[in-house]
């Protein structure tokens, strides 16, 4: 009997690590009507949320995110990015916004640079702020715990239909190589933002609202059910063009607006898009090119944030109301 139940215990443990993954979500600050920090992290633990990205080093929410067990992606903010370049800004930066918290705020990535595009000014100084801030990661003795990475968009991709023939654009396979380079190097994984809302909007004639919604039922031509599979699996593709096979994705942003675009954005099919997202990522299925890996995933986002600019369904993506009220009846774990 104590034979069988350590089988069990064994295979439970490598279905948690290979298949089966919690929920994050994005907690963003861009408004004036938002909780308090604290109240924030308070209500991410009443809801079973087992992970955070913040865009900023917001010491107020690290505080509260002290003893939480809450897993923690920090952003370096793309106005920071400069700075970086010169190693002992960055080992400021780690000594400010690191260090003080590593024993009880569970920091699992940090992020140098969300969505900067090979023709951004900035794009100069990523690889090297991401060397520094590695290097001042390794010199407090942090980099098995750690993980230092970038977050891209889907514009990096090229061609991403079929999605086992993805490949990175002309233009961004100069300004990622060296970054994947980097990232295969230490052991670290690629996070992406994988919105199939934008690839819906940007295609419709196309794109079955169902697809995007992951309702379909059966397989598409490229043996695709929904397009977020489709989407994330060209970006594992366009890897294996520039030798990072082996790297882990983490969809590090992932949504659907409520209200503010045309016809498909509304609670209704935000609420499918959610629901199914969190299904399919606890499923452990993985995708068609990656079966049975996990899909570490963060949901955009916490609140509508009605300080953000663009186009105004970026001010509807919130999961919960500024007064912490669902917005969806949705389980996170």
């Amino acid at each position: 009997m104590s034979i069988i139940f350590l089988l069990v215990a064994i295979l439970s443990i490598g279905l948690e690590f290979t298949g089966v993954q919690s929920i994050g979500v994005c907690y963003g600050t861009n408004g004036n009507n938002l909780p308090s920090r604290q109240e924030v992290i308070d209500l991410y633990k009443s809801k079973g949320i087992a992970g955070m990205r913040i865009y900023s080093p917001d010491e107020e929410a690290l505080q509260a995110l002290r003893g939480s067990n809450i897993e923690l992606i920090l952003d370096v903010p793309r106005d920071t990015l400069s700075s970086l370049t010169d190693a002992n800004e960055a080992t400021n930066w780690v000594t400010k916004y690191v260090t003080p918290y590593s024993q009880d705020v569970k920091i699992k990535y940090i992020t140098v640079g969300n969505e900067i595009h090979p023709d951004y000014n900035e794009a100069q100084y990523v690889l090297t702020a991401l060397q520094n801030i590695q290097k001042a990661i390794s010199a407090a003795n942090l980099q098995g715990q750690i993980k230092v990475s970038i977050a891209i968009d889907m514009t990096l991709i090229g061609k991403s239909y079929p999605p086992k023939d993805g490949v990175f654009t002309d233009q961004a396979k100069s300004y990622i190589q060296p970054i994947i380079n980097f990232l295969v190097s230490n052991g670290s994984p690629l996070l992406a933002n994988v919105y199939p809302y934008f690839a819906y909007i940007g295609n419709e004639q196309d794109i079955h609202l169902d697809y995007a919604l992951f309702n379909q039922q059966g397989n598409n031509d490229a043996g695709y059910q929904n397009l977020f599979d489709a989407q994330l699996d060209s970006v594992y593709a366009a890897l294996g063009q520039v030798g990072g096979s082996n790297l882990q994705i983490v969809v590090s942003e992932s949504g659907w607006p409520s209200a503010g675009g045309d016809g498909a954005t509304t609670v209704d099919n935000a609420s499918t898009y959610y629901n199914n997202l969190i299904n399919h990522v606890k499923s452990g299925n993985g995708t068609p090119l990656k079966p049975g890996t996990a899909i570490e995933t963060y949901l955009f986002a916490m609140f509508d944030e009605n300080l953000k600019t663009g186009a105004s369904t970026e001010q509807h993506f919130g999961l919960f109301n500024p007064d912490k009220s669902p917005k969806y009846q949705i389980s996170f774990n």
